[in-house]
């Protein structure tokens, strides 16, 4: 078992293809993998073995008929629970939609159907994506495999626990304020948000329409691009979809090459208030970098002073008119209905116990801030710092080819330390909530491990709409010059599966 799960996605998609591994046989050895250590790090909300042996299977049957396989076929993935699946539940991890199955895929489901991935399961989360802790999920709280005392990220924690639990190689997530990004970063991994509108968000449970941005986790950077690539590009049934090729993302994780890369450093996002050993390890990455050819350059963007505020207007907002839909008139929980009262009492008894309290806060908040009265005041101005945000990343990317910083303020803080203080929750995604606001590409990197509490560092590169690639070329780089020098960062983790 120890040997399948060892492999990375593209050596165990390589392995498949060749014959010298079944689909069955690894997708068997990461089912007994979630059994044995899944009580502990609680990644899952929904796992159906025999429904990941027939996909499985049905990848062996093709190979054996002689179809070609793609690079991924046959590799199991942990799917976020906020992705439509007509053969699971989706819950979004809320309790409005327990035991729901959804009549339909989600197009980011049914590309990973198309490519031969075989969905293990269903993925723990923050409720309806809104948190940065996976403390909010309203079934269970997920814990880092590096400390299980600690968080592993939100919202897409239980995507980020799976894979650096060594109970799927890959995992999907979301990304609406730093939902990837934080999570790998505090846990070990690669994480990526795409360009907004280049993986579809047709069939994904919404938070924050105008975020939100479904991406890939791994262990690697080639394997986060190879997922990258398996589930993006334009989707017409979605509006926001991008009708351009997905960038050669696989292409820039096998070269890794820096030489000459403008890299800027955005000093709004490197404070002495952020954690000295995430400090320490992202100077030296960056000093990494000069000496793999790269020019460093500092840089200021001035409204990113303001991104934090302004998301948590934006966010709720919209989140407050997405939620509207759960009303226990269609589909999911339904309170109170005993035939004595009205449609209005049912839907409002329904909605008070099926969200949990974050949810209910963001709610509120976003319909404050779209009240009449106050959506000049707070909405509107929320949207004129964004359009500052993106005209900030513009004139940064007109003297440099990315741009980088921390990825998180901290490493993973101990559960429970912020449950009743949302304001320092928040905080944990001060660095990663400028590119969502603009729209533009955006991964984490490790970085090494802090000294003071020997937890993982994230390294953020962000670059424009449509550049992804640049992104994964710099992670690349940092990846393969890191591994040389200090080894595969995970196998320092408790969780480690020895190659």
């Amino acid at each position: 078992m120890s040997d399948v799960i060892s492999l990375t996605a593209a050596e165990l998609g390589e392995a498949i293809r060749e014959g010298r591994v079944t689909s069955e046989e690894a997708t068997t050895a990461y089912l007994d993998r979630i059994e044995s250590v899944d009580g502990e790090i609680n990644a899952f909300l929904h796992v159906r073995r025999e429904t990941a042996l027939e996909q499985a299977r049905a990848v062996d049957a093709r190979r054996a008929a002689g179809e070609e396989l793609g690079p991924l076929a046959g590799v199991p993935v942990a799917h976020k629970d906020v992705f439509t699946t007509k053969d699971m539940p989706t819950t979004a991890a809320s309790k409005i939609l327990e035991g729901w199955q959804p009549p339909y895929d989600a197009t980011v489901t049914a590309r990973l159907r198309e490519a031969g991935l075989v969905i293990l399961g269903k993925t723990n989360m923050d409720e309806f994506a809104m948190g940065s802790s996976t403390e909010n999920s309203a079934y269970k709280v997920t814990r880092n495999p590096w400390d299980t005392d600690r968080i592993p990220g939100g919202s897409s924690g239980g995507s980020s626990a799976a894979v650096a639990a060594f109970e799927a190689p890959l995992a999907t997530g979301t990304d609406t304020g730093g939902s990837i990004r934080q999570p790998a970063a505090v846990c070990g991994l690669v994480g990526a948000k795409p360009t907004y509108g280049g993986s579809s968000r047709y069939g994904m449970i919404a938070f924050a329409s105008s975020l939100d941005t479904p991406g890939p986790f791994a262990r690697n950077v080639l394997d986060a691009a190879l997922l990258h690539e398996a589930f993006s590009g334009h989707d017409p049934r979605d509006s926001t979809s991008i009708d351009a090729p997905v960038p050669p993302v696989v292409d820039a994780a096998r070269l890794g090459d820096v030489e000459g890369l403008r890299v800027g450093v955005v000093s709004e996002l490197d404070s002495d208030g952020f954690q000295p050993g995430v400090r320490q390890r992202f100077h030296e990455t960056l000093e990494l970098l000069e000496s793999l050819g790269a020019k460093i350059v500092e840089l200021s963007c001035p409204s990113f002073d303001a991104a934090l505020s302004a998301y948590y207007l934006i966010a709720p907002s919209e989140c407050s008119s997405n939620l509207a839909r759960f009303d226990a008139m269609r589909y999911g929980l339904r309170v109170g209905d005993d035939g004595t009262r009205s449609a209005e009492e049912v839907m409002s008894l329904t909605r008070a116990q099926g969200f949990g309290p974050e949810v209910k806060r963001r709610i509120m908040l976003g319909t404050y801030a779209l009240s009449s009265g106050y959506y000049d005041a707070y909405y509107g101005s929320a949207q004129q710092v964004r359009t500052l945000i993106k005209r900030d990343f513009d004139a940064a990317f007109e003297n440099v080819d990315v741009l980088v910083s921390p990825t998180t303020p901290t490493t993973a803080f101990p559960i429970g330390e912020r449950a009743e203080d949302p304001m320092a929750m928040y905080l944990a995604d001060l660095c990663t909530i400028p590119s969502n606001l603009a729209g533009n590409a955006s991964l984490s990197v490790p970085c090494g491990l802090a000294p003071e509490d020997g937890l993982p560092v994230g390294f953020q590169i962000m670059a424009p709409p449509l550049a992804d690639d640049r992104t994964y070329r710099v992670a690349a780089a940092v990846e393969r010059a890191l591994t040389e020098r200090d080894g595969d960062l995970l196998a320092r983790s408790p969780y480690a599966v020895a190659r």
